[in-house]
């Protein structure tokens, strides 16, 4: 028998701990919101994908909590455009533009369209949900089916303008650099060029540990794994 969004909502209240609902909070995540940690939270993800109906209604609640397992159990070779478009309005802060709706936009059959549209926003949420998507394409998307002149413009686009962007779009143009140069066999030389260039990237982390990874580093690493240019089965993490 499926499970009701209201035994859902309980369920997530039960597994919620105040520890990790100061830690969300602390990234941005705003009430209502439980504290339920992704491990635990992934122990619910095999009864809702079978009600995808009920993986929607989770995200339309506006509970941070809620909306993090709509990403992990929604289909999203099934979502509309407008739906997703509605999700991006939504998506408040970075955990949810970045992770939850870019990592299903990404895998829909509307990516590219939407990151496009979405990295020209004036909105810096929606802005930095464009870049993590089409970030997050490129990590699974084969490279000959790849845009590789458009990634490229993007490169340069970022090499240009990144240090004078808004806050969170310098921390996703980062991250940007670092997989093209690390899942495009064709970009690495060119995107390793760019990422020595950009350096170090100043972001606002608020009150958290958290630090911008060093792109040049982190390909370093990358290439040390042997990993270069290895795709990722999906992004939905």
């Amino acid at each position: 028998m499926n499970l009701t969004i209201n035994e859902v909502m309980s369920k997530l209240e039960e597994m919620g701990t105040e520890q990790t609902k100061r830690t969300f909070i602390r990234h941005g995540a705003k009430e209502p919101l439980f504290g339920v940690r992704i491990g635990d939270m992934k122990k619910l993800v095999k009864d809702i994908k079978k009600d995808q109906g009920l993986a929607r209604a989770l995200y339309q609640t506006g509970n941070y909590d809620a909306m993090y397992l709509a990403g992990l159990t929604v289909d999203p070779k099934t979502l509309t455009k407008e739906e997703l478009q509605s999700w991006v309005v939504a998506a408040y802060c970075s955990g949810i533009a970045e992770y939850t709706v870019a990592s299903v936009a990404a895998e829909s059959p509307y990516a590219l369209e939407l990151a496009r549209e979405w990295i020209s926003s004036s909105d810096e949420m929606v802005a930095t949900c464009g870049w993590s998507t089409y970030g997050n394409y490129i990590s699974v998307t084969p490279d000959d089916l790849l845009d590789i002149a458009e990634i490229r413009k993007l490169l340069q686009q970022i090499q240009s303008t990144i240090h004078q962007e808004r806050n969170r779009v310098r921390y996703t143009m980062n991250m940007f650099v670092i997989i093209a140069a690390s899942s495009v066999t064709e970009l690495h030389d060119e995107a390793t060029q760019i990422a020595a260039s950009i350096g170090k990237v100043q972001v606002q982390m608020g009150q958290t540990a958290c630090k911008v990874p060093l792109a040049v580093d982190y390909i370093a690493k990358v290439e040390q794994a042997g990993k270069l240019g290895v795709k990722k089965k999906t992004c939905i993490c």
